[in-house]
């Protein structure tokens, strides 16, 4: 076998590898399943910094908490972990901002959050917890 018969084998036999990595394994549920698992309902968010009032978020999905400081943008989001208890997500939403999130789950009613990045130019950093509180009002 020639030299070059071998390079075209070895970079087949790579490409086969890397491709195989990429697909999902059978039977792995969608990405990003754990905060689909969260109640939905009014939310309210501690920050652990003293002094800083408590924020009530309607929660349809428990993706919102992805973006809290982002929330209306269209942003383009990359899974760093996903994990049934704990997810994190970088996000980037172009001439907005961007941000990490960490999120963690105790309970589908209670989650611990970290948070940064830059919004309207300015950066920002906390930690919060977050537990359902009841229905949205109507």
């Amino acid at each position: 076998m020639t030299v070059g018969k071998k390079v075209i084998r070895i970079a087949g036999a790579l490409c086969a590898a890397a491709f195989g990595l990429a697909v999902p394994a059978q039977g792995q549920g969608p990405a990003l399943a754990m905060l689909d698992k969260l109640d939905t309902g009014r939310w309210e968010m501690r920050l652990r910094e003293p002094g800083n009032p408590a924020e009530r978020l309607c929660v349809a999905n428990g993706r919102r908490f992805i973006q809290l400081r982002h929330p209306q943008s269209n942003c383009e989001r990359f899974v760093v972990q996903d994990g049934p208890n704990e997810v994190t997500v970088h996000y980037t939403c172009r001439g907005k901002g961007y941000g990490r999130t960490h999120i963690r789950r105790e309970t589908s009613r209670l989650v611990q959050i970290e948070t940064q990045g830059i919004a309207d130019g300015l950066p920002f950093e906390f930690s919060a917890e977050a537990r359902r509180v009841g229905e949205c009002a109507a």
